[in-house]
């Protein structure tokens, strides 16, 4: 049996994977391995899954989840109840986590022992072990607890790799990889040290030396402080070009200082050069080129305003980017929502925001990032990640408006998408920027527009539960308003004295809208094109399920349209049952009642069931049938407006 957590939560055995049930179940798994045989209380798991706020049924959830996990893991780990808590005993199935521990602490000693080789063989074989981002499939609640510390023992080894192939030489093949890992962590000092090194040993020291600055900068600029002693002492070994060479090939030079000065090598250079290893990522600023420095001798990396930065040619001129669309005017309600948004800035995090189509998850992102602005003094970013017709945008296109925004000259774009990213990144580097990133399909699409820097903030909006994978991100989850909030809507748009007048009516045409900010609007807006019609009429006019979703589009604005575009990522099976289950009478759907109406077997239930929670055309509040029963299954149902859509699909549609 293998268990992984170092990248996707999964368990394999003999080879074939072990079919685990969502976050949840996976969440569970995960920290019972974490747990390391220790027993783990049932709040502890609680909290993991559901947060500060889990329902009333959780006990029971809990339950059937340690349940079936048990199930599906087998005979031979043991998965036992133990006082208030559940203890997992592997037994000799291998554990990811439990294997690069040792191989990494090895790896640390060789390097230690000066065993270069035994210690890059070690600390590769450690990191091979890593498939992607540690607990990928878990949820946000576990990933915030236990992710950072995975990570941290990630990169210490990566330095520790890095430093081990510059000791033997490597530095020509180290430069790449650095210079991706200090893009991604452009604070640790150890990584742009390292960088320094293996670029000085390149023969590039001009670049070895922007790297340094480039560092100093962000230091200075996220932190408030200046390098430690080892960085500069480094720096200033590559400014005398005393920096000594790779332990392991010139281990005598690095030691010694010939008397009559022919050697070269400093006391202070040799100390900065192993302190910090043969390791370090290259910055995202490069020097700027000889021509343009003999044009302008201020044209330095250091002299460089935030918003005029040269790197490798690239230059920024003109107007500072400001793409980001206006925000409704009368936009209503999200109070809690904003703040959180708002703290989450300041505190220096992006934010992701979760929403069924129709939510308001665009206007509330646009309206945080507007009322933001004068914290992002070096522009806004904004793209519609979303293609009219539903796709998905491919990342490298919306990285092509992003560099063109930035002063990149259009002629020069690299190709390549890993690239584009590189240069943007690099663009961004040292400004205070906002990033809104809108209709995003998953963490996939979003990772190559995330920049590599602390003062640049993003906002992604989105309806799957994959971008919660994104690292470093406040997860927000919007539903349908509160009931004041939207009467305000109404009010903002038709008229506040016309819904005072008839409180009644505005109240059902808000819940015959579900709530939803997008019908309401549409409503409001039908209101005020007709100011003879009475409130109640509207109500009237929506209260036939037949022609409701007909009465809810005007002009752009179709909820059916936009419900619609959730379907496309699903395949034919998952929208012919959504048909299906929308037809079932029942107002709970549970996995054992939709596989006996469908005639499948419970797990494919389930499995179906998940995917349109992730799509948001099913929510789940954890009650379902049986609901005081420990063998309960967690509940899910339809909103009105998505059910009555998902009847309208005809068989030959959803089957397409």
């Amino acid at each position: 049996m293998d268990f992984t957590i170092l990248g996707p939560v999964s368990a394999k055995r003999d080879g074939a994977e072990v079919a685990l049930d969502g976050s949840k179940q996976r969440t569970v798994l995960a920290a019972l391995l974490l747990a390391d045989g220790r027993v783990l209380p049932d709040e502890r798991l609680t909290t993991l899954l559901w947060g500060w706020d889990p329902p009333a049924t959780s006990t029971n959830q809990l339950y059937t989840y340690v349940s079936r996990l048990r199930t599906r893991v087998g005979p031979g780990p043991r998965l036992e109840r133990h006082g208030l808590g559940y203890r997992l005993d592997i037994g000799d199935a291998r554990f990811d986590w439990a294997r690069f521990r040792p191989l990494a602490e090895a790896g640390r000693t060789a390097l230690a022992d000066g065993r270069y080789e035994d210690a890059d063989r070690l600390l590769t074989e450690a990191l091979a072990l890593w498939r992607g981002p540690a607990l990928s499939g878990a949820t946000a609640y576990l990933a915030e607890r236990e992710a950072h510390h995975l990570e941290e023992a990630r990169l210490s080894a990566l330095e520790n790799q890095a430093e081990a192939a510059l000791a033997l030489g490597r530095h020509h093949d180290a430069v790449p990889e650095l210079t991706r890992l200090v893009s991604g962590y452009p604070v640790r000092e150890r990584l742009r040290g390292q960088l320094m090194t293996a670029l000085f040993r390149c023969g590039r020291q001009a670049d070895a030396l922007a790297a340094y600055e480039e560092g100093r900068r962000v230091l200075a600029d996220d932190l408030g402080i200046d390098p430690g002693s080892a960085l500069r002492d480094l720096h200033q070994s590559i400014l005398t070009s005393t920096l000594p060479g790779a332990p392991a090939v010139e281990r005598a030079r690095a030691v010694t200082t010939d008397t009559t000065g022919t050697t070269g090598t400093t006391e202070a250079g040799a100390t900065a050069g192993l302190a910090l290893g043969g390791t370090a990522p290259l910055g995202p600023l490069r020097a700027v080129s000889p021509a343009a420095q003999a044009a302008d001798p201020s044209a330095t990396a250091s002299a460089a305003p935030v918003h005029r930065l040269p790197v490798n040619g690239w230059q920024q001129s003109g107007p500072l980017p400001a793409l980001l669309p206006a925000a409704p005017a009368d936009f209503t309600g999200r109070d809690t929502e904003s703040d959180a948004i708002r703290s989450a800035l300041a505190d220096g995090r992006g934010v992701v925001i979760l929403g069924a189509p129709g939510t308001g998850a665009s206007a509330l992102a646009l309206r945080a990032a507007h009322l933001a602005r004068t914290d992002f003094p070096d522009g806004q970013l904004y793209a519609d990640l979303r293609t009219p017709d539903g796709a998905p945008r491919d990342p490298a296109e919306v990285l092509g408006w992003f560099l063109r925004a930035l002063g990149a000259d259009p002629a020069r774009l690299p190709a390549p998408l890993e690239e584009r990213a590189q240069l943007y990144r690099t663009l961004l580097s040292g400004r205070r920027m906002a990033v809104v990133l809108d209709n995003a399909a998953d963490d996939v699409q979003v990772r190559p527009l995330l920049p590599g820097c602390g003062q640049v903030r993003t906002l992604v909006t989105g309806g799957g539960d994959r971008l919660a994978l994104l690292e470093g991100t406040r997860l927000i989850r919007i539903g349908p308003l509160a009931p004041d909030e939207a009467r305000g809507m109404l009010a903002a748009v038709a008229g506040a004295q016309r819904v005072a007048a008839e409180p009644e009516a505005t109240a059902r045409v808000a819940e015959l809208c579900d709530r939803l900010p997008l019908a309401l609007r549409i409503a409001a807006a039908r209101l005020a094109a007709h100011p003879q019609w009475p409130i109640a009429r509207l109500a009237a006019r929506l209260a036939p399920e037949h022609r409701r979703l007909r009465e809810l589009r005007l002009g752009s604005f179709d909820v059916r349209a936009t419900l619609a575009r959730t379907l496309r990522p699903l395949d034919a099976s998952t929208r012919s049952t959504l048909r299906a289950l929308a037809l079932v009478e029942s107002p709970y759907l549970t996995a054992p009642s939709v596989a006996d109406s469908l005639g499948m077997t419970i797990d494919d239930a389930e499995e179906v069931l998940e995917r349109l929670l992730d799509a948001r055309l099913l929510e789940s509040d954890g009650v379902g049938a049986d609901s005081d029963s420990i063998d309960s299954w967690p509940g899910y149902r339809f909103t009105p407006l998505v059910r009555l859509f998902a009847r309208e699909q005809s068989p030959l549609l959803a089957a397409a």
